[in-house]
């Protein structure tokens, strides 16, 4: 397939406002090192001139958005914190919201359709990786870079629009709702008199001492960044449908009760129990050897009093099970997993949130790949965040996929499916041979469903 051709790059500003700086909390310092969040969204070709203004259409909505959600028109600034006047202590590091503004790509993949983007029960095409900007950037280079570029990239039949933002500003419940108030403001310009209706998010971050600002006890924080080293890896996107994940539920809560286990099961539990068990048995892990399962968890409704939904920020930590032996695990069975997981959401109570940020406090670090048990797996993004209702102005997402960052073997990320009614859509990242064998893994095929041709155009 022949590479992407950039056409143009333009920088995108809000209106003019007063200058204003948004410290980082510990939960966004702690990103610091991570890679920018790529995830973007595939659409259907637009109908006539609308092709030729696309871009210009996409830019004038994006400057409304950022006249709400201005601290994403900004950059990283660090302030050393002296002692006597003379010997740096620490530092901070904080958003400086001056309007330097967000970047903008416009790019075509020449001979690339859709049906090239979303094979059939494959793997996700390498191609994709190119539809996305910021390609080895981690959050604390938004220090000069943008914290956020979009690549607006035209296909044969479609287009997608790939996004590169920064996740030290913010976790994936503020980042969709930014995207939808984007996709709302750009979406009512083309069916005036409609207006749009956009959130009023809170960007006065959260912390146990509002008045202590998070010091890190470094000259600068880039003492703590570590730049990812790339794996060979495998990734592809796999459907569940809402009866599957209902199958899964049940089963579950069935063997749970043959134990005398009353627990509760939700859907996620049931999938998270599955893709724990079976990437467990294509690695061939010794029977001695320990694994968990980590998912990623929303702090905002579980803090008291709680966060407002609108907190512009991370709220987030990644919660573990408690540490089973791998033969265990899997001689314990489906239902017995999926209680482990339920146990470790449970346990994650506004105690616990407030016993780990006074740890973080004490002894800051800023989180890599080497944090993530490579015995394990982790649970990441959420079918709750609502992609597909994404509607630019030319009918919602056909598919929704992400780049190549923040990926590692054991890594599944959880979207919601395009049909809706419960269904998940999880992209699996594995490596080639632990791939593999997870493709001979019966009883985790038997649970997932095949791919269904592309959806046609909806207007």
């Amino acid at each position: 397939m022949a590479a992407v051709r950039v056409l143009s790059r333009r920088t995108v500003k809000p209106p003019a406002r007063a200058r204003e700086r948004i410290p980082l909390t510990s939960w966004d310092v702690s990103f610091l090192s991570a890679e920018y969040i790529q995830k973007g969204l595939l659409f259907s070709s637009v109908e006539g001139n609308k092709q030729l203004l696309l871009v210009d259409h996409l830019a004038d909505a994006l400057t409304d958005a950022l006249a709400t959600y201005y601290p994403v028109a900004g950059r990283f600034a660090t302030e050393q914190h002296l002692q006597d006047k003379e010997k740096v202590v620490g530092c901070s590091v904080y958003i400086d919201c001056d309007g330097q503004g967000v970047e903008m790509v416009h790019a075509v993949a020449d001979g690339v359709a859709i049906a090239d983007v979303i094979p059939p029960d494959t793997d996700v095409p390498r191609v994709v990786q190119s539809f996305f900007p910021l390609d080895g950037a981690v959050n604390y280079d938004a220090h000069e870079l943008p914290l956020f570029v979009v690549q607006v990239t035209e296909l044969q039949d479609g287009v997608f629009v790939g996004f590169g933002y920064n996740h030290a500003l913010s976790d994936g419940t503020a980042f969709w709702d930014f995207i939808n108030t984007w996709a709302e403001i750009a979406r009512a310009k083309l069916s005036p008199p409609c207006s749009a209706r956009t959130t009023t998010p809170l960007f006065q971050r959260w912390s146990p001492d509002p008045a202590a600002p998070v010091v890190l006890p470094y000259a600068d924080a880039s003492e703590l960044i570590e730049r990812p080293t790339p794996r060979a890896l495998r990734e592809r996107m796999l459907h569940f449908s809402a009866e599957s994940l209902a199958a899964l539920k049940e089963r579950a809560r069935e063997e749970l009760l043959a134990a005398g286990d009353t627990a509760a099961v939700t859907k996620f539990q049931a999938l998270s129990s599955l893709l724990w068990r079976s990437i467990t048995r294509a690695r061939l892990m010794a029977p001695e050897q320990e694994t968990v399962c980590r998912v990623a968890i929303n702090n905002r409704g579980r803090l008291r009093p709680p966060l407002p939904t609108e907190y512009f920020g991370n709220s987030i930590y990644a919660i573990s099970t408690v540490p089973v032996r791998a033969a265990d695990l899997l001689q314990r069975g489906h239902g017995w997993a999926a209680a482990a997981v339920g146990r470790a959401v449970a346990a994650h109570t506004d105690a616990d949130i407030r016993a780990r940020v006074e740890a973080w406090t004490a002894k800051p670090i800023v989180y890599t790949q080497r944090f993530f048990d490579p015995n394990g797996i982790m649970m990441g993004s959420s079918p709750r965040f609502d992609m597909y209702a994404c509607d630019f102005g030319w009918g919602k997402p056909l598919a929704a996929r992400s780049g190549k960052a923040n990926k590692f073997d054991g890594k599944t990320s959880l979207y919601p499916g395009r049909e809706g009614g419960g269904s998940i859509d999880a992209e699996v990242v594995l490596s080639p041979e632990h791939m593999a064998l997870l493709e001979q893994d019966h009883e985790f095929w038997a649970a997932v469903t095949p791919d269904a041709p592309p959806p046609a155009k909806t207007d």
